[in-house]
């Protein structure tokens, strides 16, 4: 490199400084120069380097790190390629990432032609189950979901009487208890001797009176299960008080006594409620209440009073129980011909979670024991809608 020096005799002329040109030594391909910081005019007598930042230097650095490796294990990531520094742990074992879904590997198809093909084919045609059989084992699914924490009550209650609720809670037991694997029971809390009894093969005279005064001696559920009705569905159901004159004397701390006996052995607690709102078994039963059916029939009167205990049950305190409950709308009662159905429904609506429809069967108007298995197939399906939803308010309350 030169620089621009002084000569007395003959100006200005070029001459090597080997000092400076080691002091500034560079390679070019470390050395970024910009010409315009370099003042060449010739009345100068040095001039001026600026250098810059090696690029390529710091791009060399990022590729010696290395690429980023993680500890906090994502499936989601590692498909992307992330590199994690320690061995994958076992909770990366999935059922979704190892079980093969593929049609060779479907189960079976459960009737039809469809299993003809495929056992005909020696098992290399899987077409899968019908649209009809899916949507079933869909709502099988949803009603036998598993619950989280203890016991879950749910009260079915209206302030009418005969628009249907003690069908509704027989009808909601037994498809509970039909697809889950637990156990069910339907308490009859009625303190006018409720009928809930009837609308299964009664096989105890037990009812709750008995629990109450035998509760220091149940001491597990062989003693506990003597004293229910078990129907073929596998639905137990505890019977109110046969005797007026001692059905007065169920209260609330009754009731608290039977709730927590049932809670030991049940995953589900239905409570068949008495007429009204404002009886003494009523206030146990909201407080313990995890979810709700509210029973409303087909008449202009059933659908305004079931709307008011709605609007009873919001001025108390049980707002959000409202919000996260579902109506059962009876059409098998008197009058529901003239009445515009959609329009109950769709009132409804706008006030609680969902709304099912039971329609009319000769075998629930009987009035006498119920045999799931004979319902027509309309009235299965909204039992089983029915009880689907009450367990998708138990795990996703709103």
């Amino acid at each position: 490199m030169a620089i621009w020096g002084k000569k007395p005799e003959d100006g200005d002329f070029l001459a090597p400084r080997p000092a400076v040109a080691e002091e500034k030594s560079h390679s070019l391909a470390e050395v970024a120069v910009d010409a315009g910081f370099i003042d060449v005019t010739p009345s100068t007598s040095s001039i001026e380097i600026v250098t810059e930042e090696p690029i390529v230097n710091r791009d060399l650095d990022k590729a010696d790190t290395g690429p980023i490796r993680r500890t906090n294990y994502s499936r989601r990531d590692s498909l992307r390629g992330e590199v994690f520094n320690q061995p994958e742990p076992a909770a990366m074992l999935t059922a979704d990432r190892l079980l093969d879904v593929s049609a060779r590997n479907r189960p079976a198809p459960e009737s039809g032609i469809r299993r003809f093909i495929y056992f005909l084919t020696l098992k290399t045609i899987n077409l899968g189950d019908s649209l009809a059989v899916r949507e079933r084992k869909a709502i099988d699914a949803r009603i036998g979901a598993a619950l989280e924490g203890g016991a879950k009550f749910v009260p079915v209650l209206t302030r009418k009487g005969g628009v249907g609720k003690t069908t509704v809670s027989t009808l909601l037991g037994m498809a509970l208890a039909l697809s889950r694997e637990d156990r069910v029971i339907a308490i009859d809390a009625n303190p006018d001797r409720g009928t809930l009894a009837e609308r299964v093969s009664k096989s105890t005279r037990f009812t709750v009176r008995d629990v109450v005064n035998r509760a220091a001696a149940i001491d597990g559920f062989t003693d506990f299960s003597t004293m229910v009705s078990r129907d073929v569905t596998r639905l137990d159901v505890l019977a109110s008080d046969s005797d007026p004159m001692l059905s007065e004397a169920f209260d609330e701390g009754d009731y608290n006594v039977v709730a927590d006996m049932a809670a030991r052995y049940y995953s589900i607690v239905l409570t068949d409620c008495g007429t009204g709102i404002v009886h003494s078994v009523m206030r146990p039963t909201l407080q313990r209440a995890n979810g709700l059916v509210i029973v409303s029939g087909g008449s202009v009167d059933e659908a305004r009073l079931a709307s008011e205990t709605l609007t009873w049950l919001e001025a108390n305190g049980y707002g959000d129980l409202v919000r996260n409950s579902v109506v059962a709308l009876n059409t098998a009662t008197q009058a529901t011909q003239l009445v515009k159905l959609d329009e109950i429904e769709q009132h409804f609506k706008t006030r609680v979670r969902h709304v099912v429809r039971i329609p009319y069967d000769p075998a629930l108007a009987a009035g006498s024991v119920i045999k799931f298995k004979d319902l027509k197939k309309a009235t299965r399906e909204a039992a089983r809608e029915l009880a689907a939803l009450v367990v998708d308010g138990l795990n996703n309350p709103v």
